[in-house]
Parts: C-alpha cells; structure tokens; sequence
C-alpha cells in the first residue's frame, strides 16, 4: 500500500514531463517553422545584395583600373586614397561628384514632391463612387506596370527633335515655343528626366495612397461634412493626418528608389548623361566602367551607400519622434 502510494505520484509526474516536453517541441517547431522558411531567401539574399557589396567595400581600398581587371585581388592597395580623391572637391574628380550630388538632391526631391502630390489627388479624387471609376484606376497604373526599358524607350521617341510627339505638340500645334526644343540634351535634359520619372513613379504612390484611404471611417467625413467642413478641411483636418503613416514609408520608399535611379536616366540618355542631369547613379558607372577606375568607384558607391544611411536614419528618427508627440 504504501509502495503505491508512493509511487503513483512518480508516474503521474513522469506523464507530466512528458507531456509537458512534446508541448515544447511543438511551441519550438512552430516557432521556427517560419524562419527556416525565410532561411532560402536570407541565403539569395547574401548572395546577391550583401557579398557583392562586401566585395565593393573591399575594392574601394584597392588601386584597382583596367591594368588588374583579369585579377583584381592582386591590385595594391591604396588605404583611404580613393576616399580622398573622391571628396576633394577641388580637384575635377571630386568637384564633378559635388555637382551631380547636387543634381540628384534636386531632381530627387521634385520628382518625390510631384508624385506624392499627383498620387494623392488621384486617390482622393478616386474616392467618390463614379462611372468609370474602375477604368481609371486602371488606366492610372499602367506606368507603373509597364517594363522600364518599353517606357523609357518610347519617351525616347517621343522628345526627339525633329519628328518627337513632344516638339509636335508644344511647337506645331500649341506655338508654345519658337523653334523645336532639344529635350536630350543640353539644360533642357533635365526637365525630360523629371517627366519621365514623375510619369513612371507617381500610380506607385497613386496605389499606396489609395489603400491608406480605405482604412479611414466614413463616418469621420459625414461628422465632418455635418458640422459644416468643407472638402478642403475635411481633407485638412481628416484625410492627411490619417494618411501620416502612411505617407512616411512613401515618401522614404519613393526618395530611395529616385536617388538611386540608374535604368531611367542610362536608357534616356544612354552611358554619357548631359552635365544638367547627371545623377550620381550614372556618374558612379561612368567613374567605374568607363574610365575603368574601378577603385574610385566603388569609393563613391560607398560613399553613396554611407549618405543613404545617415538620411534614412535621421528620416525615421524624426518621424517616430513625431509619431509618439502626436499620441501623446
């Protein structure tokens, strides 16, 4: 009797261990049952975003031009050399960097301002149940869903000088210019990259707009529209500090992709871009493939990288301090 006793506890506590570690196990597996899934795209990712740009960091401390292109490792190197070539802005290398640095700031921040402010409008004015409404939307992404290179061409196209549908229709038609404008070159380049990118990236910032619309309460507006706002409070007051999220991954996401824009500006005007839209993006390939000074390069790509760091940093340090102030 008491043998049982004593032994009956054992047992139960035995089962209880037992099922207590089958319980954990299964906790576990469904724990890294995601990670191990996410574990083939982390490993392309090393492969294709992080060690080539291990390798680029490595190449921005090597001498390294066409005369060690066959065997790139065997290259001296240099130390901070290509640093300092590429920041002494007295010097042509550095004072070339400057200026499409400069170029890069200001077509980034008009060609992020204009799709942000189209976006929105289409989206807001989208809001409103119409006939048609479904073809527009659809009609407002086909930029943003046709091929980079089919889009660039055909405004390549499109601004020639003699024969573009451009000059045909400021110059022919409307008298708006005295003679035919070159829109590939010279200063007026600049103002054709700005439309081909404005064009090309505004339905993305059309589509994000519109789904942050959906999130926001109906009855919000018929309160509003109740106590008498108008659709530019209303909008004011309802429809963009909701949208405050929202837009601060917009704004950050369009920034990035128009700093580092290369396949616009290289199909619009090809490996040598006039000096008024020489982005950086196309000045760095210039640098490395075609004066084969990959070492300077691959300086300025870090450079780059560095820069877009700090203002992504400072970008969202700013906007969660704003998002805290404003629940608070």
């Amino acid at each position: 009797m008491t043998t049982t006793a004593l032994k009956e506890p054992v047992r139960k506590t035995s089962h209880g261990a037992a099922r207590e570690s089958r319980r954990r196990t299964g906790r576990i597996r469904r724990i890294s049952l995601p990670y191990l899934l996410l574990l083939p795209a982390l490993l392309l990712e090393l492969l294709v975003h992080l060690v080539p740009m291990v390798i680029g960091m490595v190449m921005s401390f090597k001498e390294l031009t066409q005369f060690y292109i066959r065997d790139w490792g065997t290259a001296p190197w240099s130390g901070l050399g290509n640093y300092q070539v590429s920041v002494d802005f007295d010097a042509p290398v550095g004072e070339a960097l400057l200026h499409s640095f400069f170029v890069t700031v200001g077509f980034t921040l008009l060609s992020v301002g204009l799709c942000w402010l189209i976006g929105t409008a289409a989206a807001v004015y989208l809001q409103d149940t119409f006939r048609g409404r479904g073809l527009l939307r659809a009609l407002f992404l086909v930029p943003y869903a046709l091929p980079v290179y089919a889009a660039v061409i055909t405004w390549v196209f499109m601004f020639q000088h003699d024969n573009g549908l451009v000059n045909h229709v400021l110059h022919d038609q409307l008298h708006l210019t005295d003679q035919p404008s070159f829109w590939l070159i010279g200063d007026n380049s600049f103002y054709a990259l700005l439309t081909v990118s404005v064009w090309k990236g505004w339905p993305f910032a059309f589509l994000i707009v519109m789904a942050g619309l959906q999130n926001i309460p109906k009855e919000l507006y018929e309160a509003a529209a109740l106590d008498g706002a108008g659709m530019w409070q209303q909008i004011r007051r309802i429809t963009l500090p909701s949208l405050r999220p929202v837009n601060q991954v917009l704004v950050l996401v369009l920034f990035l992709w128009t700093f580092n824009d290369f396949n616009t500006p290289y199909v619009l005007f090809g490996k040598a871009a006039p000096e008024a839209a020489d982005l950086i993006s196309v000045h760095i390939y210039q640098a490395s493939f075609v004066t084969w000074n990959f070492g300077t390069g691959s300086a300025m790509s870090v450079l780059l990288l560095l820069f877009l760091l700090v203002v992504t940093g400072v970008y969202l340090l700013f906007t969660s301090r704003g998002r805290r102030a404003a629940d608070v």
